[in-house]
């Protein structure tokens, strides 16, 4: 590395130098832009996938999005995450759109709601079914 930054005079050519090497010139940048594009675009929960894998791969996407110049709404986010997942969560997703500003959601606090929404029916099915009988219907009978 020191071979490619020897012959610069400055910090400044120093640091110039090192952003060219690290992130490519503009055709470069444009390139990784329209790949991580593809890879948000084309993005879906995976069979398996929990939601923690989930959102620890989709914000790493962003992330790499945002470094090269490239951002979103917080409404886009929610809404990306909210088709990314399996037509499991549809209700969820639906009701989440109805009920929240999505223009305020953070995307941890997506995430949150949505890890504590699977945690919930985990729990439930754990539990297994209601104990409880059904109520049954007594005869009527009547006093003449």
């Amino acid at each position: 590395m020191f071979s490619k930054i020897k012959t610069c005079a400055t910090a400044k050519e120093i640091w110039e130098k090192l952003t060219q090497i690290y992130e490519g010139n503009d055709e470069t940048k444009e390139n990784k832009l329209t790949m991580v594009q593809q890879k948000y675009e084309s993005i879906k929960m995976r069979d398996g996938e929990t939601m923690a894998e989930f959102d620890e791969r989709f914000s790493a996407v962003v992330i790499e999005l945002t470094s090269l110049g490239k951002e979103y709404s917080n409404r886009e986010l929610a809404l990306k995450v909210m088709r990314a997942l399996p037509r499991e969560w549809d209700v969820k997703t639906m009701a989440m759109r109805e009920s929240k500003d999505l223009n305020r959601l953070e995307l941890h606090d997506l995430f949150a709601n949505l890890k504590a929404y699977k945690f919930e029916l985990e729990t439930r099915s754990e539990a297994g079914p209601s104990t409880s009988q059904p109520t049954k219907a007594l005869p009527a009978t009547t006093s003449e």
